[in-house]
């Protein structure tokens, strides 16, 4: 599956829809969040092309990237998993890398899992 960066208004539109839902829950929103989830994850694949980390937001999309070890089979060498809200926080710049992973809002495993450097992608 390509993931492909979205034009800016339909981000805008689709990150106004979300915020509006809010208090409806994230089912409302759920179209928007995956849309924004993969426009976000196609950025930080272009911005970051590899495949030492595989970044997983669940049930949405998962992407490898940064340069290094590279893996075929099973698990890779690093893991970052989260949900799709904070993924859309992380690459807006709403919320700090360290912050989310201290939280437990952010599940990273290996060397490299570290996302800090890439983020925001906004």
């Amino acid at each position: 599956m390509k993931l492909v960066r979205q034009e800016p208004d339909v981000v805008a539109d689709a990150w106004a829809r979300c915020q509006a839902a809010g208090s409806r829950g994230m089912q409302a929103a759920r179209a928007d969040l995956k849309l924004l989830t993969k426009h976000y994850l196609a950025i930080l694949e272009e911005r970051a092309p590899g495949n030492s980390v595989e970044v997983r937001v669940p049930p949405h999309a998962a992407v490898q990237v940064i340069p290094g070890v590279r893996h075929t089979r099973g698990t890779p060498p690093a893991v970052v998993e989260l949900d799709a809200l904070t993924w859309i926080g992380l690459a807006r710049g709403e919320i700090r890398f360290a912050e989310a992973e201290a939280d437990g809002r952010v599940r990273a495993s290996g060397q490299r899992a570290d996302l800090s450097a890439y983020l925001p992608l906004a």
